[in-house]
């Protein structure tokens, strides 16, 4: 895109300059016999823009914090920061922002894991514009309560128009979180532990 408008400026900026030399060298003549203006005419198109299609996240962390063990279970929830997709496109594709998340390594003993598997989430739109344009991803449970767990790819968001029978741009920027749930076994080896969930943009 940028080196589309680069390639129309120059070509623009040329014709100029080789207007002004012309127009220099007619002024070298002795003396003018005959004359007649000529009109200038230049068509500028509107830039071309196709727009973009964005993710952006509030924060590149998040810390889970116990609450809700049980003597067989020990819990930690925690939220994930706001992610909002901005898309400025005029065609009207869907899109999908998924999340999956590595093991849970223990910062001081690599060899101490806790399953990605381990790892749950309960999506939610934070500015949902209530036309049912776009939705939150279902409910994720982890292994301990029976479900997959996020070590396999799920929707935080995704555009739910129909983009083959969309007759108008949709076009905007919409927002989502997730509360987060690790539920790991009471004999899980204390220590503080780290792990990557990693969002993507789909179109």
């Amino acid at each position: 895109m940028n080196t589309r408008r680069m390639l129309r400026g120059g070509a623009i900026a040329v014709g100029a300059l080789m207007l002004a030399s012309a127009g220099a060298g007619v002024a070298l003549a002795d003396d003018e016999v005959d004359g007649q203006g000529v009109d200038v005419n230049v068509s500028v198109p509107a830039t071309w823009d196709p727009g973009v299609l964005a993710l952006t996240v509030a924060s590149n962390a998040t810390t889970l914090t116990e609450s809700g063990s049980t003597a067989l279970e020990r819990q930690f929830i925690g939220e994930l920061p706001e992610v909002t997709v901005t898309d400025t496109r005029a065609n009207g594709e869907q899109w999908a922002v998924t999340g999956i998340v590595t093991d849970f390594t223990k910062t001081d003993d690599a060899t101490k894991i806790i399953g990605a598997d381990h790892l749950g989430w309960s999506p939610k739109l934070t500015d949902d514009p209530g036309d049912g344009t776009v939705e939150a991803g279902g409910d994720v449970e982890g292994t301990l309560d029976a479900g997959p767990g996020l070590d396999n790819g799920f929707d935080l968001l995704y555009a739910a128009w129909d983009a083959q029978a969309a007759t108008e741009a949709r076009q905007g920027s919409w927002s989502a979180s997730a509360d987060l749930t690790l539920k790991v076994d009471a004999t899980v080896t204390p220590g503080d532990y780290k792990a990557l969930l990693t969002l993507s943009l789909f179109d």
